[in-house]
């Protein structure tokens, strides 16, 4: 049986990189997909790449908005009738530190990054806690244990607000155990995105750039590394693990 059978799933940002990936993997696995992106004609086209149509629904959501979240969760009801797994995987960074930054750079981030990851939780918990449990898995980042340009490249706002995102899975952990909710949070190290190839670096300049800090031979991880991550914490694998931080980098944290 597939790991994720007559499961439904939201994710966010899931046109490309980490997001994407999670969606492919769902799918072969069984779950009626809910993709969700800013980028209407990307998501699209992937959804239709993964499925023709078939268990994936493409929805364009603005993760920073307390109406598109609505809208998102009320489609999924009235087309799958339940809620089983929420990926809360969209985020943005900029390269700023404290002293670089304005605020409209901190807005921007904590607003999508940290207000994104509560509002869809917010919005999909009443429909988990009907229907008697689910999985929410949210995308931190090492930017929450360590600063420094290996874990947060340099972006203050984007080291807070994992940092929140750490500290709220676990808040919701504790006061939704009861309702056999599961929050978890992964925390990706060095993964090479189709992004960072859009902005013009290599996947041998990111590897020279991680050689000295990542103990693995492979150096870099791929979206896959991550998506087999949220695969395992959305699955009843991991029926009795709930407030936990998924470390994904390599070995970089734990060298700290």
């Amino acid at each position: 049986m597939a790991r994720l059978e007559n499961k439904v799933a939201i994710i966010t940002g899931a046109a490309g990189g980490m997001g994407l990936s999670t969606a492919k993997l769902f799918f072969q696995e069984g779950a009626k997909v809910v993709m969700t992106d800013v980028q209407e004609d990307l998501l699209t086209k992937e959804a239709n790449a993964i499925s023709e149509g078939n268990n994936v629904l493409p929805i364009v959501l603005d993760v920073s908005s307390s109406e598109n979240w609505k809208q998102v969760v009320e489609k999924t009801m009235e087309t799958y009738g339940k809620i089983d797994i929420l990926v809360n995987n969209a985020g943005i960074h900029i390269a700023k530190g404290i002293l670089e930054a304005d605020i409209s750079d901190w807005d921007k981030v904590m607003s999508i990054n940290t207000t994104g990851v509560f509002l869809g939780m917010k919005e999909v918990i009443p429909h988990m806690q009907n229907n008697g449990g689910g999985s929410i898995v949210n995308i931190s980042s090492i930017g929450a244990f360590a600063g420094g340009d290996h874990s947060d490249a340099g972006g203050a706002a984007y080291s807070a607000s994992k940092g929140a995102v750490r500290s709220l899975s676990k808040h919701v952990a504790k006061y939704f155990g009861k309702d056999n909710i599961r929050v978890n949070s992964i925390h990706p190290g060095p993964i090479y995105t189709p992004i960072m190839e859009k902005v013009g670096i290599t996947i041998e300049a990111s590897k020279e750039t991680h050689k000295n800090v990542v103990v693995l031979p492979q150096i870099v991880g791929g979206p896959e590394d991550i998506g087999y991550g949220v695969l395992y914490l959305a699955s009843d694998e991991s029926k009795f693990v709930t407030g936990e931080e998924l470390i994904i980098d390599g070995g970089i944290v734990a060298t700290r």
